[in-house]
């Protein structure tokens, strides 16, 4: 018989279904989603609007490849620069952030000539090639993956960062909130440090926003709070709610060659049928609106509980950091009071929720979390 390659700790729950904010397992227990399967479930488990627009596609053509015209992609296209602010930008289509990531730096070093990169500690880019290399974690690179042209400097020190940039760099790559790293935000001074730096050098900046961008942050992306304006942005998770699907958004500086870049999957059908179906909604929806006002409103409860070391964040992707190591919080807002939640590192639990989230189901996690840090104080 053939099994799993077991590279995922499980917990021992089997979800069947899902709506809202909400799961359900085998067994009938509700869960409250606040985790969203890393910011995945950007409007909602099984949206009644994704859902049709879905079906709808998948009964009439569901994949075929580049070597097509596929209308659904500009329609998505159009959509996605309107709501982002980013009519400007180029966009290639991919699977995931970490393919998107590696898209990026190759588009930076096709552009430049370059390939020295510099990245930054607790960094995480993905697990490809490319993108493992500019992480800040060794347990994940392979002795194969090539990372002797990265130099990891200290997040959010603008001196550094401007000291080390150079006409040997070929790109800075930078989370605007760093999710796997802790919930860690880019200070404007940062953002700006780097955007000056590379127009300097001629180095390109890439903003990862796989995680904190499709308006997780109250706006469409969070270096937007800056005001900066990157070469190259990369998204992912919460474009498709749960469809596999990436992209870059690529200034108008790179000129595109036939066969520069290339996928087999990116760009579907179904795949853009998801993604346009989840601009639909964040705009009927007023999602990115709606993270900023519940993660305001979940900042300011949260600074009034007692027990908690530090906010940090913004909109819906907040980390709470406590003292004591996170896991039997965590576990017990699990399995006591049925909520899913993340972590990053030992100390912070993540928060990821729907940008659907209610004050309810707010109001359901805090009472949960005040209990659980009065029993574990």
């Amino acid at each position: 018989m053939m099994n799993l390659f077991n590279v995922y700790p499980l917990y021992d729950i089997t979800p069947v279904k899902a709506k809202g904010s909400y799961l359900w397992d085998k067994n009938g227990v509700e869960y409250l989603d606040l985790y969203g399967g890393h910011a995945v479930i950007s409007i909602g488990h099984a949206h009644p609007y994704y859902v049709e627009k879905l079906t709808e596609q998948l009964q009439n053509i569901g994949f075929y490849s580049n070597s097509v015209n596929i209308p659904i992609q500009s329609e998505l296209a159009e959509k996605l620069g309107k709501l982002s602010g980013c009519e400007e930008y180029d966009l290639f289509l991919c699977n995931s952030g970490a393919e998107a990531n590696e898209n990026a730096l190759k588009v930076a070093s096709f552009f430049n000539g370059r390939k020295k990169v510099i990245a930054f500690s607790k960094a995480f880019h993905g697990r490809t090639a490319g993108a493992v290399a500019v992480t800040d974690n060794k347990a994940i690179v392979a002795p194969i993956n090539y990372d002797e042209h990265v130099t990891f400097l200290p997040f959010n020190d603008a001196a550094t960062l401007t000291a080390n940039v150079t006409e040997e760099t070929c790109a800075v790559i930078i989370e605007g909130i760093q999710g796997v790293g802790g919930i860690n935000v880019a200070s404007d001074e940062f953002l700006k440090a780097a955007r000056e730096a590379c127009d300097k050098t001629g180095a390109i900046l890439i903003l990862d926003s796989v995680q904190c961008g499709y308006g997780r942050s109250g706006k469409f992306f969070s270096h937007q709070f800056s005001g900066i304006k990157p070469d190259l942005i990369t998204t992912a998770k919460g474009m498709g709610n749960g469809f596999p699907i990436g992209g870059v958004f690529i200034a108008p500086k790179f000129k595109a060659k036939h066969g520069m870049l290339g996928t087999t999957f990116g760009g579907n059908h179904l795949a853009c049928a998801a993604a346009v179906a989840v601009l639909d909604v964040m705009k009927e929806e007023a999602l990115i609106e709606n993270a900023a006002k519940m993660g305001e409103y979940l900042f300011e409860k949260l600074s009034k509980l007692e027990g908690i070391k530090e906010l940090r964040g913004r909109g819906l992707m907040i980390g709470i950091e406590f003292e004591q190591p996170v896991d039997k919080i965590r576990d017990s807002l699990l399995f006591d009071h049925h909520i899913f939640c993340g972590y990053a590192g030992k100390h912070t639990l993540r928060l990821l929720p729907s940008l659907a989230i209610t004050q309810k189901e707010c109001d359901t996690f805090l009472q949960a979390l005040e209990e659980v840090i009065s029993v574990a104080a």
